[in-house]
C-alpha cells in the first residue's frame, strides 16, 4: 500500500548538498516525489512509495545528514501520484 509524508529538516540543512544527496538516495528505493530548500532556511522533503521503502529511506536521509540535521518534523500525506523523485 502506497503512503506519503511531508518531512521538514532544520539545522545547517542548505548549502551543504543536502538536496542532492537526498535525491541520490532517492535513487536507491522506488519512491518518488521531491525535495526543496524552503525561505525559512528548512528543507521539505515530500516522498511516497510503499511505506516499508519510505522509511527506509528516510532512515538512511537521517542517518546520511546527521551531523547537519538539528531537527525534523513529519506528517502522513495523500499520494500525489509523482512519477520520480526530483529537486525543486
Amino acid at each position: 500500500m502506497a503512503v506519503g509524508k511531508r518531512v521538514y529538516y532544520w539545522g545547517k540543512v542548505q548549502g551543504v548538498g543536502f538536496r542532492y544527496t537526498v535525491f541520490n538516495l532517492a535513487k536507491k528505493y522506488p519512491v518518488a516525489g521531491y525535495v526543496q530548500n524552503m525561505p525559512d532556511g528548512q528543507v521539505e522533503l515530500m516522498v511516497e512509495g510503499e511505506a516499508q521503502d519510505v522509511e527506509r529511506f528516510l532512515n538512511d536521509v537521517a542517518s546520511g545528514m546527521a551531523g547537519f540535521i538539528k531537527g525534523q518534523s513529519s506528517a502522513p500525506q495523500p499520494t500525489q501520484g509523482f512519477a520520480d523523485f526530483t529537486i525543486r
